[in-house]
């Protein structure tokens, strides 16, 4: 895990301990290239630790959550998924009707954060988005039906 270091000492700093399970959750999330849902992380973490139980795969992932070291998204299958935190922040356009995925830079949000904190004097936690909407791809595709369907 390249990131080893900065997780255990991310821990430590905020005065907990660097166990079996959470290096191994935390290990699951670091070597995959997408998000997992929580069944996912479970069948991976259970590749080194197969008898650890269930439970505490989730209250690891909810604990690394809590202290940022894990974002959980819905990226509309149905269930939650999580990722190792990212710097930059990211965000996901997800399309409603082909679901292709696009992952977004953060700076497409800043400026919306910064107008909720000026305008409202509320400081918005906009470290993971999925905003779902229709890609241009399907909204082209949809003219052209509208377009044949007038004739």
């Amino acid at each position: 895990m390249s990131r080893h270091p900065e997780l255990v000492a991310s821990l430590r700093e905020a005065g907990h301990r660097w166990t079996p399970q959470r290096e191994s959750v935390l290990a699951a999330l670091a070597d995959s290239a997408r998000h997992l849902t929580a069944e996912e992380i479970i069948a991976r973490v259970r590749v080194r630790y197969p008898y650890l139980n269930k439970s505490a795969v989730y209250r690891n992932l909810a604990f690394l959550t809590r202290l940022g070291l894990v974002h959980q998204t819905d990226l509309g299958h149905g269930h939650i998924e999580y990722e190792l935190h990212q710097d930059p922040h990211h965000h996901h356009l997800i399309c409603r009707h082909c679901h292709h995925v696009l992952q977004i830079d953060h700076a497409a949000l800043a400026t919306l954060g910064k107008k909720l904190e000026r305008d409202f004097g509320f400081q918005a936690d906009l470290d993971h988005f999925a905003i779902f909407g229709v890609c241009k791809k399907c909204q082209t595709r949809a003219a052209k039906t509208a377009k044949r369907a007038a004739r």
